[in-house]
């Protein structure tokens, strides 16, 4: 219950996401949160009024001039009562209003009110998002101190594909989470957070290696967003062109058998291990002391491969073993192989993502996860990874508990 008693107002505009608010509203008192639902005259034509007023247990207003309500000011004790204003979704219109200061409905005069922090999750058509006017009001309210969450990249009900999605309720859910956290509590102290990252290299003679396109981005922003939470991190990282993130320690290894030589050393003391680094499935046999030539009469070459340690695996397998997350990076069928490799490796969770779509996964800034763990998943839309590291966090951090 990690909102217990946060009172949140929850504004609805205008758009198509709005039928998702009934799930968000749903989630977000799952986790102890208080809501109330303003609506424009705009979400109503998408989701009713009784609709949101069921799940959140609250009448629902939308309207600035009803003579009950505003008897006892109601838009100022709406604006008092929030300790977040969440507009979702946040449509391009409200964005323009927001930004030019108008106060001619109950939200907009609401959004002037309040002392409390702000935060939107716009859901529009891509090239609506993308359009000057949009990005400018866009960056106003950023400077205000306007917290915007998403948009997240998909197909839209229009046939559209690009950002401009609305974050699933799950996702929404996690970023208020981690916004009430930032300035309180600290979720996960006293918990030591163990994360692998990046690729390896198996070296085949003194100046060549097989290794992957892994970046490390995905398991740093892990790194990250716990730390950020409280947690004391330790990474253990192949070759990588990073910097440490704040506040962690960082262990360099090249090889496979040295990552997993690092975090069987480092795995006895820590209450998670996130295995996100991209390990070699296979070394080579016999390295070369020396540079292997190449002769005229030597067309070909082969070279014996053996396995690698399976460092995720392992750690499963330690009798008091951390709440284990592995990663799956695959090309085809990633449901499927993911299952299995929850099951056969023993993992409490194990997060996957499909490296063949382009846009998504090894060297890019963004990422999508399809999460698994024994009796359930979820699905982590195509975000920046940082995000997305936030999201999944949160989420483990859920699931060790219950």
């Amino acid at each position: 219950m990690f909102l217990q008693n946060k009172n949140i107002v929850l504004g609805v505009t205008g758009g198509i996401a709005a039928y998702k608010c009934a799930e968000l509203i749903r989630r977000l008192k799952e986790q102890g949160a208080n809501v109330r639902v303003i609506m424009t005259d705009g979400a109503k034509a998408f989701i009713t009024p009784l609709t949101l007023q069921a799940v959140s247990a609250n009448p629902v207003s939308d309207s600035l001039l009803d003579p009950a309500a505003e008897a006892a000011m109601g838009h100022i004790e709406l604006a008092k009562w929030a300790d977040l204003l969440l507009i979702a979704p946040a449509s391009a219109n409200t964005l323009a209003r927001m930004a030019t200061g108008m106060a001619d409905d109950l939200l907009m005069t609401t959004v002037l009110a309040t002392p409390a922090p702000i935060a939107i999750a716009p859901a529009m058509n891509q090239q609506m998002w993308r359009a000057k006017a949009t990005q400018n009001n866009v960056a106003v309210l950023n400077e205000r101190g306007v917290a915007i969450w998403g948009p997240a990249q998909g197909e839209q009900a229009c046939g559209d594909v690009g950002y401009g999605r609305m974050l699933e309720p799950n996702d929404i859910v996690a970023q208020v989470v981690a916004h009430f956290n930032t300035d309180q509590q600290q979720l996960l102290a006293g918990q030591h957070w163990l994360i692998s990252a990046g690729p390896t290299r198996e070296a085949i003679d003194p100046v060549r290696y097989i290794s992957n396109h892994s970046s490390g981005k995905m398991g740093y922003a892990i790194a990250a967003a716990a730390h950020k939470l409280g947690a004391k991190v330790t990474i253990v990282s192949g070759p990588v062109a990073l910097s440490t993130p704040s506040g962690c320690q960082r262990i360099n290894v090249d090889s496979g058998q040295q990552m997993y030589d690092a975090v069987m050393e480092q795995v006895r003391c820590c209450d998670v291990f996130v295995g996100c680094a991209a390990v070699a499935d296979y070394k080579v046999a016999h390295v070369s002391e020396q540079k292997i030539k190449k002769t005229d009469d030597n067309e070909q070459m082969s070279i014996q491969l053996v396995k690698n340690p399976d460092i995720v695996a392992s750690v499963a397998k330690l009798t008091n073993k951390p709440f284990t997350v592995g990663f799956a990076a695959e090309t085809q069928d990633v449901k499927n192989y993911a299952k299995g490799k929850l099951q056969r490796k023993n993992l409490d969770m194990i997060a996957a993502n499909d490296v063949a779509k382009q846009g998504q996964g090894f060297n890019s800034d963004d990422n999508a996860l399809m999460v698994f763990w024994s009796d359930g998943e979820q699905q982590l839309p195509l975000q920046n990874k940082q995000s997305l590291a936030d999201a999944l966090v949160l989420l483990i951090q859920q699931k060790m508990h219950g």
